[in-house]
């Protein structure tokens, strides 16, 4: 075996392909998008390691690290090696070449972090590699009718509507909420400065998949914070962004929504579910849960549950042990260098 390594060049997807044949996780099918040319803009250097046989190189492992414009304060990284090349020293090799690259980035970030599987070779060989994990994270679908419905006010539909409504993807309330949100579950590896405009192309516009938002508000007369006078909206609690058409929220009373799309009904509904983020802690789950109950009354929602997401956690990891919400897949680790 006579391994030669080369920057990444066209057509080495497909070859590459052809050896290690479909993804082993979740993680891995993910990042294989990522291998790519070397280039600056964004910054981005891809190595592939080649098998040389009788002269013929062939290439058997590929490794890529790149900036992200979205949690800036470390690099993605991702090797991948043909099960028969493991653990003879390629993977280990790219990593120290990578490291190399990692050291003369333009931004000067050079702390690694990568996706991995718990279990697999790959959560093994970050382990090694000195990787730590920073975040756990699962796919959960709650099943319809797992909460009960919340009761608004005196019961009544108008009770209801006053705090339940469906709000534009393109409202600067929603997009200020949703950005301070995903800001504060994030301390662990921070977002950096999220505009209004970043919030809304990574979150809230079509081209980010967002069919539409349902917002939770606080009773008129009992908004938090310095108050909201009656003639207003209360504010925002939570928010519920689908981004596979989300049915319109039931009636108080449970009856079937009218228009609602029934064609729908079979699979989850991809659901990012958040609150304002300074909401005491009770009042967090309690608003969460609510808007949740309302959305997943009907039909299944899917939801990417961090362990940073606190209240989202307190509210479906009981669902999960009584056996109303199930996990989709296997869970995600985020790992990374230490700081």
């Amino acid at each position: 075996m006579a391994i030669a390594y080369r920057e990444w060049r066209d057509g080495d997807d497909l070859a590459l392909l052809e050896i290690w044949g479909g993804p082993e996780t979740e993680q891995a099918r993910q990042f294989r998008g990522t291998l790519a040319p070397s280039g600056n803009a964004p910054w981005r250097r891809c190595i592939v390691a080649e098998d040389v046989v009788d002269g013929v190189a062939i290439p058997v492992a590929a490794g890529v690290i790149h900036e992200a414009s979205l949690h800036p304060q470390r690099l993605w990284a991702y090797i991948e090696v043909d099960r028969q090349h493991r653990r003879t020293g390629v993977g280990s090799t790219l990593l120290t070449m990578l490291r190399h690259e990692a050291a003369q980035s333009p931004s000067g970030v050079s702390r690694l972090r990568t996706k991995v599987e718990p279990g697999t070779p790959g959560a093994a060989f970050a382990e090694a590699a000195g990787l730590a994990p920073i975040q756990r994270s699962r796919l959960v679908v709650v099943e319809p009718g797992a909460l009960k419905l919340p009761v608004f006010g005196d019961g009544s539909e108008a009770a209801a509507s006053e705090q339940v409504e469906d709000l534009a993807t393109g409202s600067v309330e929603l997009s200020d909420v949703v950005g301070r949100y995903y800001t504060a579950v994030h301390s662990w590896d921070s977002p950096g400065e999220l505009s209004i405009a970043t919030v809304q192309r990574l979150f809230l516009d079509e081209l980010s998949g967002a069919h539409g938002a349902i917002v939770l508000r606080a009773p008129k007369a009992s908004a938090f914070g310095q108050g909201v006078p009656a003639s207003k909206k209360g504010q925002l609690q939570a928010f519920a962004i689908s981004y596979a058409g989300l049915a319109p929220a039931p009636s108080p009373a449970g009856d079937k929504a009218a228009g609602e799309d029934t064609a729908t009904s079979g699979q989850p509904t991809d659901v990012f579910v958040g609150h304002e983020p300074q909401l005491a802690a009770d009042e967090a789950r309690a608003a969460v849960r609510d808007l949740l109950a309302l959305i997943a009354f009907q039909h299944p929602v899917v939801l990417e549950l961090d362990d940073s997401m606190e209240a989202l956690c307190a509210v479906v990891d009981p669902l999960l042990e009584s056996g109303r919400a199930r996990r989709q897949g296997a869970e995600t680790l985020v790992v990374s260098d230490p700081a």
